[in-house]
């Protein structure tokens, strides 16, 4: 998650930054001491989150919220005080705030509210993505045979994860097996792939951990989404296919009775990796396979 501050006090601006950076929340991409001095960093940068105080000089929260709305902004807003006043926090939720965090700061409260927006920002755009994906199979039955990075992208974005920074590293992974190895039924061992692919891509072998560390914080966003739909909808079809197939079960069911219990924490969840790789490859094998055979 991307954040950005608006807060005249320097101090409650460094807390919230720390607590930020201190949870691995996300990263702090912007900060700034009044409305009217963010107004032009966050329309051009855009950052999913605005933290932003209620009352500053000039423009106040508010006033700077709707400003940014009207300039086409559509990230989220959680709003910053130690006001109890009913009517400007009922404003402020009319407005299109989506959580208040009380001054002074609470670690606890910052890191239980930040974790929930961003829970429901992965949510919202996993069912985007799910919209999109089927617009883009309807349109793909007429298309011409697709490559393998048009496949894997195809079902990362089912899972909504087509955007996290682990994406490129699995796609390359699978054009290097498909390319390499065919039809096969067990993977290679892990390592021996991170390696690869980190030649592949041109980097040097020492990063291929921070390789196997964006692939898992990557497929562990695919279990918190797939998750997600299934709390929602428990007959969902990408739920239904993907829960199982891709992951351990039992993970996405403790996973999902965290979501239902609405625990500020998530479930400790320890990704299957291997799981999740060789489904992937089979199931992008056979629709490259597929497409081979209609277009002959």
């Amino acid at each position: 998650m991307r954040y950005f501050i608006v807060d005249d006090d320097k101090a409650s601006r460094t807390m919230l930054k720390n607590i930020i950076a201190d949870g691995d929340l996300g990263v702090v991409i912007g900060e700034a001491e009044s409305g009217a001095h963010c107004l032009s960093s966050v329309l051009t940068i855009q950052p999913d989150v605005v933290l932003i105080d209620l009352l500053m000089p000039g423009l106040d929260g508010i006033e700077t919220m709707e400003q940014l709305k009207m300039k086409g902004f559509q990230g989220q807003f959680i709003m910053i005080s130690q006001i109890e006043n009913k009517e400007m926090v009922g404003e402020a939720y009319e407005k299109g705030v989506e959580f208040f965090i009380h001054k002074p700061i609470n670690r606890i409260e910052v890191q239980s509210i930040l974790k929930k927006i961003a829970e429901q920002i992965r949510l919202r755009n996993s069912l985007l993505v799910i919209k999109e994906s089927l617009a883009h199979s309807e349109s793909a039955k007429t298309s011409q045979r697709r490559s393998v990075k048009e496949i894997v992208l195809s079902i990362l974005n089912d899972l909504g994860i087509a955007g996290e920074a682990g994406s490129d590293d699995i796609i390359t992974m699978m054009e290097y097996l498909i390319d390499t190895y065919g039809k096969m039924i067990q993977l290679p061992p892990l390592k021996d792939l991170y390696k690869a692919i980190a030649s592949k891509s041109g980097i040097h072998h020492m990063n291929s951990k921070a390789i196997e560390q964006r692939i898992r914080r990557t497929i562990l966003t695919a279990v918190n989404n797939v998750a997600s739909l299934g709390s929602i909808d428990y007959m969902n079809p990408v739920f239904e296919y993907y829960a199982p197939r891709y992951f351990d079960f039992q993970m996405i069911r403790k996973q999902m009775k965290y979501m239902e219990e609405e625990k500020s924490e998530q479930a400790k969840v320890k990704v299957n990796i291997k799981k999740f790789l060789l489904a992937l490859y089979h199931d992008t094998l056979e629709q490259y396979n597929e497409k081979s055979k209609n277009n002959m």
